[in-house]
């Protein structure tokens, strides 16, 4: 590479050495780089600023963004364009052209990748934009670096190679390494990339953002304090922090309690015995449901409970009550409050909540003792089967019998 710099700039210093130039090209020229000059100060002052204005009165922010983006790299093409026309026109040896061709294709492929570059930075401030109104701009605290810096990178790499190949060097060698390298590198770094292609999914979709409370399928549950490239934090209500990766937290089932708004039902079951007076037992529900609405401070005063019969079960007859709260975690004071007082009361009106019992119904004149003799008897032990050989002698006091010894 090297020599071909220098054998291309021998030849330049050759040609400007030793260059006889008509005045008419040398006119040609002026008015060609004159032109140029003219036309890029008209796009970066006037045009430019029209149509800054112009997106500026539409509200169309994505707009600003790629007007400001293409400024700059569309005056240096003009400016690039003006100078390669006003030195073609002085008509210079073959050699003197070829390094002009390659010095400008080289400063078009950098002025390309500045521009591919500036519309990606726009797109990605758009969407940061659009993110925030939506209420998910925690996902600008790594994604959107991470991605601005990706696009920079690949836009670099891209823009290195064309400019090698231009100066004539081979880079097909160069380009089968970096495949396998990739290649190899993705597949060492599988469970990463895995990680923070789940951590974009979960911020993209929206459906979870830092402050909500959710639970995974697998009982684990907590506040969502933060979602990064490689996993989601929650914090739970005992105060300590679980870490889930993000390839876990996308594939499992969530459900979150804080949309689609903060607010949720709590859902109590009881159930008082068939004597009762279904009735009184419900106005009983519904004044403690009342009381609990207007006294804790986590319930919402705004909502209507809920009082509900479901089922008649074995020993009692079940049933419901639903009341609103402010949130899941006010939920759990607010359940606790109205079991307490729901007992209370339903032991001061005499309804009783029964234990779960069975009632046996016997034939006539059975007693309690011939229903004990139908009970299967635990059958006895079977003796010891002890051959003769071994059963201890009368006579031998260590079996413990026979004749005492003399005294």
């Amino acid at each position: 590479m090297t020599q071909y710099i220098e054998a291309w700039w021998q030849a330049f210093s050759q040609w400007v050495a030793s260059a006889t130039l008509d005045w008419v090209d040398l006119l040609i020229s002026g008015i060609i780089l004159a032109l140029a000059i003219i036309t890029a100060i008209l796009f970066s002052r006037v045009f430019f600023q029209r149509l800054l204005r112009l997106s500026i009165i539409r509200g169309a922010n994505f707009d600003v963004k790629t007007v400001a983006a293409v400024r700059v790299p569309a005056t240096a093409f003009i400016l690039l364009s003006g100078m390669y026309l006003g030195l073609s026109a002085l008509s210079p040896p073959p050699t003197v052209q070829d390094l002009v061709n390659r010095v400008s294709a080289i400063l078009a492929v950098f002025i390309s990748a500045a521009l591919v570059n500036g519309l990606a930075s726009a797109a990605l401030s758009w969407l940061r934009l659009h993110l925030g109104i939506a209420g998910q701009d925690q996902a600008s605290g790594w994604m959107f670096p991470l991605i601005r810096r990706g696009v920079l990178g690949f836009t670099i790499t891209v823009a290195a190679m064309l400019c090698l190949d231009i100066l004539g060097i081979n880079i097909t060698p160069l380009v089968a390494g970096l495949g396998i390298g990739g290649l190899a590198i993705a597949l060492a770094v599988q469970p990463t990339l895995s990680n923070l292609f789940a951590g974009t999914y979960v911020l993209t979709e929206g459906v979870v953002s830092a402050g909500d409370y959710v639970e995974m399928a697998n009982g684990t549950s907590g506040y969502v304090v933060d979602v990064n490239w490689r996993s989601t934090r929650l914090l739970t209500w005992t105060n300590n922090l679980v870490v889930v990766p993000n390839s876990l937290f996308a594939e499992t089932i969530i459900t979150n309690y804080s949309k689609p708004e903060n607010p949720l039902d709590m859902v109590v079951a009881c159930g008082v015995s068939y004597d009762s007076d279904l009735n009184l037992v419900e106005a009983v529900g519904l004044d403690v449901m009342a009381k609990v609405l207007r006294e804790h401070p986590g319930a919402e005063r705004e909502s209507e409970p809920i009082f509900r019969y479901e089922a008649f079960g074995e020993s009692n007859i079940n049933f419901y009550m639903v009341i609103r709260t402010e949130n899941r975690l006010a939920g759990f004071a607010v359940r606790s409050e109205l079991i307490k007082q729901l007992h209370s009361r339903l032991a001061a009106e005499g309804i009783t909540i029964n234990y779960p019992v069975r009632t046996l119904h016997l034939p006539d004149g059975w007693t309690s003792q011939d229903a004990v003799q139908l009970l299967p008897q635990a059958p006895s032990p079977p003796a010891p089967n002890i051959a003769p050989s071994q059963r201890p002698s009368p006579a031998d006091p260590s079996a413990g019998g026979g004749a005492r010894p003399d005294v």
